[in-house]
C-alpha cells in the first residue's frame, strides 16, 4: 500500500512462485536437447559443434532470464482514480475510474475437466474487459482487493461456466484468440443490469464495494 498525496494506491503483483515453476522445467528440458544437438553435430577434430551449441545455450538462457525478469516486473497499480497496468511485454495501460463500470468474477472450467480457474474482469463503460486477472497468475486474495480499492461494485457468477458459454454470453470480455472467428463481439452485448454495472447470468450475485 502506497499513499501518494492522500491517494491510496495498491500495487498488485502476480504469483511470485509461478516464474520459477515455469522457468525451471524449461531449463531442465533444454539441457538434454542441447546434449542431443551436440551429439548430432559432433565431428571429430571440429570445434564448430561446440560453438553452435554454446551459442544456442546462451540464447536459451537469455530468453528464459528475460522472460523471468519481465514477469517479475508485471504489476497493476489500483486506486480510487483508476488502474495502471504494466504488462508482461512492458507496455503500460491506464484506465481512469470514470471509464470503469464494475468488476466481474467468474469460475471458468479448465478445458474438459471439472477443475475451475478464477477469472476477474474490470469492465469499461462499453462493456469490454479493460483489465483481466486469471487465476493461474493471480491469487484470490489479490483479486479480492480490486473492487474495494477501485470503489466499484463486484458482480459474482455463482455457477462455473465453460469457455463456450462465456463466448456466447460475453465475447467482449475475452482475448481475440479465445473468440470463435464466426462470432462478432459487437453483435453479442454484455448483459447489463439497470445500475449500469456488468450483467450476469441467472444465479449470479452482486457484492457491493467495501470501500
Amino acid at each position: 500500500m502506497i499513499d501518494r498525496a492522500g491517494l491510496r494506491v495498491r500495487t498488485l503483483r502476480p504469483r511470485r512462485t509461478l516464474g520459477w515453476s515455469i522457468g525451471l522445467p524449461i531449463a531442465t528440458l533444454a539441457l538434454p536437447l542441447l546434449c542431443l544437438a551436440l551429439w548430432v553435430l559432433y565431428r571429430p577434430g571440429s570445434t564448430r559443434p561446440f560453438l553452435l551449441v554454446g551459442v544456442l545455450a546462451v540464447l536459451i538462457a537469455g530468453a528464459v532470464a528475460l522472460a523471468f525478469l519481465q514477469y517479475r516486473r508485471t504489476r497493476a497499480s489500483v486506486s480510487a482514480a483508476g488502474l495502471v497496468e504494466r504488462g508482461f511485454f512492458g507496455g503500460t495501460k491506464t484506465i481512469a475510474a470514470r471509464d470503469i463500470s464494475g468488476v466481474l468474477r467468474v469460475q471458468l472450467y479448465r478445458g474438459a475437466s471439472a477443475e475451475t480457474s478464477s477469472q476477474l474482469f474490470v469492465i469499461d463503460r462499453r462493456g469490454h474487459a479493460a483489465f483481466r486477472m486469471r487465476g493461474g497468475f493471480w491469487d484470490e486474495e489479490t483479486m479480492d482487493l480490486v473492487a474495494p480499492v477501485l470503489g466499484v461494485d463486484e458482480v459474482v457468477r455463482e455457477e462455473p461456466v465453460t469457455m463456450a458459454e462465456l463466448r456466447r454470453s460475453d465475447p467482449r470480455l475475452l482475448y481475440w484468440f479465445e473468440r470463435r472467428p464466426k462470432l462478432r463481439a459487437e453483435d453479442q452485448p454484455v448483459l447489463m443490469p439497470k445500475s449500469g454495472a456488468v450483467g450476469v447470468l441467472e444465479g449470479s450475485s452482486t457484492k457491493p464495494s467495501r470501500s
